[in-house]
């Protein structure tokens, strides 16, 4: 797959349909890697009209992996030691800001989902010019208030450094069953499909603890969310266990003249059920651009 230089990382990428076409540019989520945005959705929304373009964000796939950096305290952290934070989110957001300009492209579609919510929404707030309009999914303000989440132990979320291939892709799969969609049925197989193709592609446990750093460490954004022009669309699930719906309720109310789709039955995730509806938002959002 190609790769460009962003800010100082590489970032590997790829594409799906015209490149004529309107570009719309994924960004995904916590330690998950382009993949994650499944061919399937790619392809519906390249069918809708767009240039779809995923990549892997720093630390994760096939992009920059920053071990050179050093890991992060996830114990020190919570406890209010920040000395091992890496980086931040607007480290990731100049790295998307960066991946347009390698490309050429002059004003995108931002589709975040999760941290990616998070990113794009950074761009928009710091790059109005590359945004053309911003769909932020599963996300949240970074206001501490609201988004978060209802598991009983978030570190869940952290892959483990020591697991061999079948425990990490165990593992993945039993993340997916405790935070997927209630409302929407994934069978075993793929999800143990998605979880094998994830870690033989790449498996970086380090990279997901410094881009969870990114998070928790992360400003307030409703300030700047209240000042956006661009045409805005939340997506959230009724039933994310993960990011708590008030965060995408609040990030709706901070955006003026933005949109909010709440679907029932939704989780943290992306299945294939739900696609429809996500991409008639992001579609019906962008014609608003």
């Amino acid at each position: 797959m190609p790769v460009v230089r962003s800010n100082a990382v590489d970032l590997c990428y790829e594409t799906f349909g015209d490149p004529a076409d309107p570009a719309a540019l994924l960004v995904m989520g916590l330690g998950e890697q382009m993949i994650a945005w499944p061919d399937g959705f790619c392809a519906l929304l390249a069918a809708r009209g767009f240039h779809v373009i995923r990549f892997d964000n720093r630390d994760v796939g096939r992009s920059t992996w920053l071990d050179d950096l050093g890991d992060v305290d996830v114990r020190g952290l919570f406890a209010g030691d920040l000395s091992s934070v890496r980086y931040g989110l607007r480290d990731l957001a100049a790295d998307t800001a960066g991946l347009l300009e390698a490309l050429g492209v002059d004003r995108a579609h931002l589709v975040g989902v999760s941290m990616g919510g998070m990113v794009a929404q950074l761009v928009a707030i710091e790059r109005p010019d590359l945004v053309a309009s911003l769909a932020s999914i599963m996300s949240t303000t970074g206001d501490r208030s609201v988004g978060q989440a209802t598991l009983d132990d978030v570190s869940v979320l952290m892959p483990r450094p020591d697991a061999d291939r079948a425990a990490a892709i165990a593992a993945d799969v039993a993340l997916y069953r405790l935070i997927g969609s209630p409302g929407f049925e994934t069978s075993e197989e793929v999800l143990v499909s998605r979880a094998t193709a994830k870690v033989d592609r790449a498996y970086h446990p380090a990279g997901t603890a410094r881009q969870f750093a990114a998070i928790v460490t992360a400003a307030d954004r409703t300030p700047g969310l209240r000042a956006l022009t661009t045409p805005t669309v939340v997506v959230h699930g009724e039933d994310d266990r993960l990011v708590d719906v008030s965060g995408g309720r609040a990030t709706a109310a901070a955006v003026p003249g933005s949109s909010l789709v709440l679907v029932p039955g939704l989780g943290h995730d992306l299945p294939e059920g739900a696609w429809d509806r996500i991409v008639d938002a992001i579609a019906a959002n962008a014609a608003r651009a």
